[in-house]
């Protein structure tokens, strides 16, 4: 009888990724006391391996060398290994994410790094194959054992690279916040030098969505009129929309694409950056009013609901690359496949989707895609528009039905409060702009659920599954959420999401914020304190937590007439903004602050009986830089409520800038040509 495999302490953890790796014979630890106290008590080097449950090198590297045994011996003999997920523990990532970046190597995930007994690295890499990582792992543990000082020496000198500021070390100092034109323009023109023109989104390959370089371009385009940039947008957004990365039977986003026309993703789906689509397609919709762009953010909150929602009203974090062992397979279909499920009507889906017999992708299979419009497609096929729409229609459906047969990917399934954050802002983005009353009913659930479940007393946790949270909030959980409230507030005028979203900001404000550099850590100041506590300010395919919060100063100082926030979150942006203009790719988040500033922020308050509705009209338009606020009573105990009153008993309109109001007025309309009055596309030239 074969002898029972036992699991290792991973079996005790929630994480789905650390549970892929309990039955591994590596005698993993999760982070924490004990891997760190054995280490040092049995003065062992570390090895940390970083992952999350839908990366795929992260699962080839586990079975080629985890789950074997003779590696394992070596692991276990030399080594404490420690198992990290980098969505559970975003801090640990980052700190040895930086340690590699500064030994010179590329970063990615899988993340290996190996450390001192005192946590402090030394040596690093991503993916290694098998007899590469087991060579590896010999020779450092013979040098640790015979160039001991060496190595202790290297890894003091990366944990002093650790704790040297992000600020200094790129030599950004307080400064006086100075917002010209022509600093804008440049922002834009330093951004254009990367563009793809014939396939949308920055060169080279690989191709990741980065939303907030988009909603960028869209608040440049609305302040300047520039078409190159509208351009630009539009031609990205279709193209992404068309390509591969986009499911194009089910909806939603794959992570990021492998080649330069969005043609083969990387076929996982994160929670994160399909939140952020919906935004920017929204956003994108309201500004330009293209149908592809309705299409897309329905379709990929079906999917999100269908397939990453739970049961208790929040959502899951992830679904895997792979299935039957293979990348893709569940999206993809051969084209014998395709004859079957569609019969005579295949011909047409195939030239429609680009199916062909030898296949675009691994195994003869097919990552369906389209290249041209519908308008354009039933034109050329001699089709009416609405009979084409009504074969794709059914053509999904179709397909549906076959996948639901099939062997699913793998499901993250835990919950994160700054990626439920993003997809609550989402979902009341979409009813801001579609006014769907079920897009707004799941955001107010959601909310409900982050703040029954995630929030205690005045502290937000991190992860949440099973009825447990167990991580304290990081930066991002607080600065997401605290823009996810604002937002909530807005589409539903309920008191209640702007006031939490204050008492957050202060919360990080007391806990978070470092007075020395006027930024905010990473890590609440109760937090484990690990070697390094880290700044972040670089806006990535999720902007930076420091960014996110000089935007809630922005907004919060606005609502609550403070001028703490509002000069906070112009020292933070004068702080970043020589870097903004030279890297706006990196920073776009910090370039749409710069936006907001760079011409007073509109303050619409709306009181009186109809005080939604009057909301509903003038959120159709795009107003990007615009705040909202209402009442249907008087009486509210929002600053910028106060003296509003609702004039002759009709719903009344004050739009304000700078402390200083037009008329009051009692349209949608003659409130817009207040707003576009005051918002006119300016007439600089062009760089």
């Amino acid at each position: 009888m074969a002898k029972e495999i036992q699991p290792n302490r991973l079996i005790k953890e929630s994480s789905p990724y650390l549970l892929q790796h309990a039955y591994n014979p590596v005698d993993w630890y999760p982070w924490g006391h004990e891997a760190l106290q054995k280490a040092r008590q049995e003065d062992k080097p570390i090895i940390v391996s970083i992952g999350y449950a839908a990366c795929h090198w992260c699962h080839v590297m586990e079975h080629q060398s985890f789950e074997n045994h003779k590696i394992a011996e070596v692991m276990n003999k030399h080594f404490v290994c420690i198992k990290v997920d980098r969505e559970e523990r975003p801090d640990v990532d980052a700190v040895y994410m930086d340690a590699l970046q500064a030994m010179g190597l590329q970063g990615g995930w899988p993340l290996n790094v190996i450390l001192t007994p005192e946590a402090k690295p030394f040596y690093g890499g991503t993916y290694f194959p098998p007899q590469q990582w087991v060579s590896l792992l010999a020779n450092v543990a013979e040098a640790y054992e015979k160039n001991r000082k060496e190595l202790d020496t290297s890894a003091e000198q990366f944990a002093q690279h650790l704790n040297r500021s992000e600020l200094e070390s790129y030599g950004l100092k307080p400064d006086e916040l100075s917002l010209r034109e022509e600093d804008f323009r440049l922002m834009f023109y330093n951004f254009s030098t990367r563009f793809d023109k014939q396939h949308g989104g920055l060169a080279p390959a690989p191709k990741f969505p980065m939303p907030t370089d988009w909603l960028f371009l869209l608040r440049y385009h609305h302040h300047t009129q520039d078409e190159q940039a509208l351009e630009h947008l539009k031609r990205t957004l279709q193209e992404m929309a068309f390509g591969g990365l986009y499911d194009q039977v089910g909806g939603g986003f794959a992570r990021y694409s492998v080649d330069a026309e969005w043609l083969v993703p990387h076929f996982e789906k994160m929670l994160y950056d399909n939140a952020q689509l919906i935004t920017l397609y929204a956003e994108a919709y309201q500004a330009t009013r293209e149908t592809l762009y309705h299409d897309v953010v329905y379709e990929t909150i079906g999917f999100v609901e269908r397939e990453l929602m739970s049961t208790e009203g929040s959502f899951y974090s992830s679904l895997d690359a792979d299935s039957e062992g293979e990348e893709g397979r569940f999206y993809t279909f051969t084209k014998d496949e395709l004859h079957e499920i569609l019969g005579s009507e295949e011909p047409l889906f195939s030239k429609y989707y680009h199916a062909t017999a030898a296949g675009n992708f691994e195994h003869g299979r097919n990552i369906l895609h389209r290249r041209i419009s519908d308008e354009r497609f039933a034109k050329e096929n001699e089709l009416e528009l609405d009979v084409l729409q009504d074969m794709v229609q059914t053509w999904k459906e179709q397909l549906m039905d076959v996948r639901a047969k099939r062997i699913r990917p793998g499901l993250d399934d835990k919950i994160l409060t700054s990626w439920n954050a993003l997809m609550l802002k989402a979902l009341a983005d979409a009813y801001y702009v579609f006014g769907n009353k079920h897009f707004v009913d799941l955001a107010l659930q959601n909310a409900h659920f982050i703040l029954d479940k995630l929030k205690k007393s005045d502290k937000l946790y991190h992860n949440y599954k099973k009825g447990h949270a167990t991580i304290d909030g990081f930066l991002e959980d607080y600065a997401l959420l605290i823009r996810a409230f604002l937002r909530l507030y807005e589409v539903t005028f309920d008191e209640q999401w702007l006031q939490e979203a204050k008492d957050l900001a202060d919360y990080t404000l007391q806990n978070f914020f470092d007075k020395a550099e006027g930024m905010f850590f990473f890590t609440d100041k109760s937090a484990e304190k690990l070697i390094a506590r880290k700044k972040e300010i670089f806006d990535n395919v999720i902007p930076s937590s420091n960014s996110v919060m000089a935007t809630n100063l922005h907004y919060l100082g606005l609502y609550f007439d403070e001028a703490r926030y509002t000069e906070l979150s112009d020292s933070m942006l004068a702080r970043m903004k020589e870097l903004v203009i030279k890297e706006p790719t990196h920073l776009s988040n910090w370039a749409c602050l710069f936006f907001l500033k760079l011409t007073p922020t509109a303050e619409v308050a709306i009181v009186g009986a109809k005080a939604p509705e009057m909301r509903a009209e003038l959120s159709s338009f795009y107003l990007p830089n615009t705040l909202l606020t209402g009442s249907i009573n008087e009486g509210s105990k929002v600053p910028l409520l106060q003296d509003r009153t609702s004039i002759n008993k009709k719903t009344t309109v004050y739009v304000c800038y700078n402390k200083a109001c037009q008329l009051p007025v009692h349209t949608a309309a003659e409130a817009l040509e207040q707003l576009q009055g005051r918002q006119q596309p300016s007439k600089f030239p062009s760089l």
